[in-house]
């Protein structure tokens, strides 16, 4: 059996606070960790000071096209000090999102151009202990334009890399809109993913709302050998506080 653990993504579902309020309030509700986007936006050694006995789960790196080569020495610098980012704050886990799609290039050689970029970066992630996941999003409701959809091409590339330090992020609300099908495509690829995202479909908020079951999903992710994260990234409609509290409930009992 693994060990799932819950995070709360401080952007989304607590962005009204700034961040010393914002960690205050991830540890009210009884959660160990926290994640956010953008590094480069924020001020890491207050971060690092106010987070105490709270983990990191998980930060962006930049936002630098993967599907496009010329571009690739930018991405691999981009990577370099996200990895120095991650390591000043005790972050494992760095989320990459891989660009849009380029109408004038082939998906074949979009494809193999993350699979080369992500070639280039493993040894400095694997150096540095930490782990980079690339990100499948939804086209039809929140990323029109994205290259990266479907969880079969995420983990095709993951293959492809074959690097222990490169997997997925699977975001059950983006692979709910965008193929559905979630437990058995998470189960069966298990091995491949580094960290999940969590929200409830339709609406992107909380998980309590909408058609995903999410304690039957986590408890088939705990029937598995994952021992990680998974962020609670969505935008409440209800008081935050509540709403995280009763999740960390399910991951308590």
């Amino acid at each position: 059996m693994g060990k799932l653990r819950a995070s709360v993504c401080i952007d989304a579902v607590l962005g009204d606070l700034d961040d010393r309020q914002a960690i205050a309030a991830v540890r009210e509700a009884g959660i160990g960790a926290f994640e956010f986007w953008k590094w480069w936006d924020r001020d890491l050694s207050s971060l690092a000071q106010h987070r105490g006995e709270l983990d990191v789960a998980a930060c962006c790196t930049h936002f630098i096209s993967l599907t496009n080569p010329h571009l690739r020495q930018q991405y691999i610098e981009g990577v370099r000090q996200s990895i120095e980012a991650a390591k000043a704050i005790g972050c494992k886990t760095l989320i990459s999102q891989v660009g849009d799609a380029l109408p004038d290039r082939t998906r074949e050689s979009q494809h193999l151009s993350l699979v080369d970029g992500l070639r280039a970066v493993a040894p400095m992630l694997e150096a540095s202990g930490v782990t980079l996941v690339i990100e499948p999003l939804n086209l039809l409701v929140n990323h029109p334009g994205y290259y990266l959809v479907e969880s079969s091409e995420a983990f095709e590339i993951i293959d492809a890399v074959d690097s222990e330090n490169v997997k997925v992020v699977f975001d059950i609300y983006h692979q709910q809109v965008s193929e559905g099908n979630v437990i058995n495509n998470l189960v069966n690829h298990i091995e491949k993913i580094g960290h999940f995202h969590a929200a409830g479909n339709p609406g992107r908020n909380e998980l309590t709302r909408g058609e995903l079951n999410y304690q039957r999903i986590f408890e088939a992710i705990r029937s598995t050998e994952y021992d990680g994260f998974v962020g609670l990234e969505y935008w409440p409609v209800d008081e935050p506080l509540a709403g995280l509290r009763e999740v960390a409930s399910w991951f308590t009992s």
